[in-house]
């Protein structure tokens, strides 16, 4: 029976409705068991506000003659107030009045959308002004009374810090290093906590454990810089009970509360938590439960925040412990150490049980991605210890252990000093932590090694899209690189639902290009503020797009034309202050800039990886036309009819100047590389001719370099893309498939379970790139796994907000299978394939298709030596045609003296 099911307010998911900044949110919803041939006609909203008491009074009731279903405007006049909670049903109608059920409702929680509506006190520890060195945890505690039956309680809190909360000895809440990283001076985030149940009548107590995370602490590579954002932690909590009288209290941070300094001694994002269990405060957060002695002090009273600090719910899902990894092995390694192996490379950190042992007895836990000579290979980690240590209290019924503070990237853990009379590998696990984003495709092909590529890739993306999108999880970096994300934003968006934080960390991206006049930041949050090295405020291609092509890319899969609007006034202050020639090709980048061109190219040397063999300028002003061209989308999107006139005006300049610098009219690039080529022709940069001699040009230079890899973080997106465009599907099947160094499938034949930074992050020896820049988890040359969506499985976005798609396989090599699934805002499309031989020189292929109301699907099919077509709409599909597989493969490759 037809329904409406998935109701949702913009892109929240729940359970993260509770505390958000919106005042007018948006609704979407989806349909199921869709009948052939239903439309909606109409549909009607009701709008109920829930009190305290969970009493549902209606507000209104709304019908509306439309045929849209995603993202619909707000339909009443008055927008939503602070602290309102508020449930909405919907029910629709088709063109011929038959109506659905009311779907289930669908609830939201305002957050304190004004800096009035707190009213507690910013608090720190007395001791922490003057603090240079790295400073143990911090708890907080308050204790209170409740006089009534509690019908409502909400707390609200942060910290400049990271925070963990407890009420009466419980803890409150599953987010792992909140409040998250933000630039701390531009956007302060809180949450928001239903603490209802776990308050109990008489008194009660209210504690928070401080630690320094991202604010105060460690942060940046070179032995990075401590109190980027501030001299010390600090903690804002208020807690509003609402009693069955409807009398309202309110416990907020102030001079009453006390602190003192908790068992963990050492929380830094870098180098580890150091937990001293001897340290303990049994009891701390339990009323009348810590020891009041004379370690518990006042805290210090703080001025209020800076009115140009922003006090926000954000956008994005929090961190959370996702998911447990066991232990696959136990090492002893050469030198005679423990080293427990997880199988895979992750981040988050190792959780201990059954720890025995005297007093005082140590237990340390060293962290690395790879192995080298059998020990860890912790040379990559730069100036980063990565290691936990654990200090036992010596109780006889065992203890446990796990980090707060702290993650690491790695799949190797080192145990020293474990003394327990229960095995380790029963003892041991991971605990994974990543944004709780929700997955939103999947692919498999017949190719194993394939579908561990991209295994590998969404391992990446998720251990690395932990609060920000950082270049990597395990070293003395781990920072929000612009360029990282800006090329692989278009790729991320297939494999989880990433809008809510990337919407949140553009909102950053932005507030730190104001503080740097225009130009962005290269990471943010902006880390980089007091190295005069890398916060140099000098205009960077492909970097500082990121301003344009990540709006871009979520638009494009959303449809979500806010998003544009949002970040308009970032894309357009980019624009102008991006430096042109002032001579010469005055629509180009000024060629005075210094620019890092295809970074990482394979033939960079080790430790110049910026010197790739493609020229940087060209690289620039490739992405400088890409840009422009998006511009002229984007005003014309947003109304903006005077800006798309001159960025088209712009646009067709610089293209005519990128011509005469850098093409020969019969198609050849100055930079002969395959960078150049897959640039030039996915960029839209020659004329049809050109573009055709080019293909073939990129043919012969992949085929002369025996299909191994040329590009680095610029062009590697685009490469197979561009082989396809041009026609030779084979040979960027024929790249994609090779295994020698470099390539993509060389990682995972030699283990790989991520993406590695370098091609060659690991050499064919076994042992680690000499390179002082190597990780083994970096999502960039991750980007193929758009290719193997669009051109295997063939599941392709015609039009922003999948309102049109394409399934459009393109068979080739030895593949005889693919599939790909898809959350698009409609609902799930999904497509999948397989062929058969008929045993006299063609194949058969068989073709299942299933499509979301509301989306016309383009299907084709080979067919015979030509192809077929056909427009379907909702619905399960079927389809089979009979084909000749192209003969060109294996593409053979070209004598690299040809």
């Amino acid at each position: 029976m037809l329904s409406i099911n998935e109701v949702q307010f913009e892109h929240y998911q729940p359970p993260n409705v509770i505390g958000v900044h919106e005042t007018k949110p948006r609704l979407s919803w989806k349909f199921s068991k869709v009948p052939n041939g239903f439309q909606q006609a109409g549909y009607e909203i009701e709008l109920s506000e829930k009190d305290a008491h969970s009493q549902l009074t209606l507000l209104a009731s709304l019908k509306r003659v439309s045929s849209h279903s995603t993202l619909v405007p707000w339909p009443y006049d008055q927008p939503l107030r602070s602290r309102q909670k508020i449930c909405v049903r919907i029910r629709a109608w088709g063109e011929n009045e038959r109506t659905t059920q009311w779907s289930e409702y669908a609830h939201l929680e305002v957050g304190l959308l004004s800096r009035t509506d707190w009213c507690c006190k910013r608090i720190a520890a007395p001791w922490g002004p003057g603090t240079s060195a790295p400073d143990p945890e911090q708890l907080f505690r308050k204790e209170f009374v409740v006089t009534n039956r509690v019908v409502q309680a909400r707390l609200y809190v942060t910290a400049q810090g990271v925070y963990e909360a407890e009420l009466n000895g419980q803890r409150i809440g599953d987010y792992f290093l909140a409040p998250g990283w933000t630039s701390y001076d531009g956007r302060l985030q809180y949450q928001t906590y239903n603490v209802t149940s776990m308050l109990s009548g008489g008194k009660n107590c209210l504690g928070v454990r401080v630690a320094e995370g991202w604010y105060c602490g460690r942060i940046g590579f070179a032995g990075g810089h401590r109190n980027i954002w501030g001299p010390h932690t600090a903690l804002m909590a208020q807690l509003e009970i609402i009693y069955v009288n409807g009398h309202i209290e309110t416990i907020s941070s102030d001079g009453s509360w006390t602190v003192t300094k908790g068992p963990i001694r050492l929380a830094e994002i870098y180098d580890g938590e150091k937990y001293d269990a001897t340290q303990e405060i049994p009891y701390w957060s339990l009323p009348a439960g810590a020891d009041v002695g004379s370690s518990w002090e006042p805290v210090l009273l703080l001025p209020p925040l800076p009115d140009a600090t922003e006090l926000t719910s954000g956008f994005g899902e929090p961190v959370r412990r996702v998911d447990i990894a066991k232990p696959i092995q136990q090492i002893g390694s050469p030198l005679g150490k423990t080293i427990i192996d997880f199988g895979q490379n992750l981040v988050g950190y190792v959780r201990l049980t059954n720890i025995k042992g005297p007093q005082g007895h140590k237990i340390t836990l060293s962290h690395a991605e790879v192995l080298e000579d059998g020990e860890l290979g912790t040379r990559p980690l730069r100036i980063c210890k990565a290691v936990d240590e654990y200090t036992l209290k010596g109780i006889e019924q065992g203890e446990c252990y796990e980090p707060r503070f702290t993650f690491h990237g790695f799949r190797y853990a080192q145990i020293d000093g474990w003394s327990s009379d229960v095995e380790l590998m029963d003892s041991i696990e991971a605990v994974i932590c990543h944004t709780d984003m929700k997955s939103a495709g999947t692919f498999s092909c017949s190719d194993p090694l394939v579908n561990k590529l991209y295994e590998n890739i969404c391992w990446g993306m998720r251990g690395n899209f932990l609060s920000v999108p950082t270049d990597c999880p395990q070293r003395d970096e781990r920072l929000g690189w612009s360029g990282d994300l800006a090329l692989f934003v278009p790729t991320a968006v297939f494999i989880y639902d990433c809008y809510g934080m990337l919407k949140n960390w553009l909102s950053d991206v932005e507030y730190d290009q104001t503080v740097l006049g225009g130009v962005p930041a290269m990471v943010t949050p902006n880390a980089t503020l007091p190295d005069p090295v890398w916060c140099r405020r000098v205009p960077c291609a492909i970097w500082h797009d990121v301003t344009i092509l990540a709006p871009w890319a979520l638009y494009e899969e959303t449809g979500d034309e806010t998003i544009l609007a949002r970040q308009y006034n970032s894309m357009i202050t980019w624009m102008r202050k991006l430096p042109r020639n002032k001579s010469g090709a005055v629509h180009l980048w000024d060629i005075s800039v210094y620019q890092l061109g295809d970074w990482l190219d394979p033939a960079a040397p080790a430790d110049k990886p910026w010197k790739g063999v493609t020229d940087a300028k060209m690289v620039a002003n490739a992405f400088l036309i890409h840009s422009l061209d998006l511009m002229t989308r984007i005003a014309s999107i947003l109304g903006q009819h005077a800006d798309k006139a001159y960025f088209e005006t712009e646009s067709e300049a610089a293209r005519i100047e990128f011509q005469d610098e850098y093409v020969t009219p019969n198609g050849r690039i100055i930079s002969d590389s395959q960078t150049a080529y897959a640039l030039a022709i996915c960029f839209n940069l020659l004329t049809p001719e050109q573009k055709f001699r080019a293909g073939i040009r990129l043919v012969e230079l992949v085929r002369k370099n025996e299909f191994k890899i040329s590009t680095g973080f610029a062009g590697t997106p685009f490469l197979c893309e561009a082989l396809a465009i041009t026609g030779h599907i084979q040979v960027a099947y024929s790249m994609l498939l090779e295994k020698d160094c470099p390539s993509w499938l060389y990682p995972v034949t030699m283990g790989a379970t991520t993406v590695w930074e370098r091609w060659d992050s690991m050499l064919p020896d076994g042992s680690i790139n000499p390179g002082e820049m190597t990780s083994f988890n970096h999502y960039a040359f991750g980007a193929i796994a758009k290719f193997l969506y669009e051109r295997i499985a063939g599941l392709q976005r015609v039009d922003p907000g999948w309102k049109r798609c394409r399934i459009a396989p393109f068979i080739g090599a030895n593949f005889s299978n693919a599939s790909a699934f898809h959350a698009t805002p409609n609902g799930p499309i999904s497509c999948s394939w397989k062929t058969d031989s008929t045993g006299v020189g063609t194949e058969t292929m068989k073709l299942k298709v299933s499509v979301p109301y509301n989306m016309i699907c383009d299907v084709i099919l080979p067919d015979g030596e030509g192809e077929k077509r056909e427009t379907v709409g909702p619905g399960d599909w079927s389809f089979e045609t009979t084909f000749k597989r192209d003969s060109g493969w294996p593409v053979k490759p070209l004598n690299p003296k040809s």
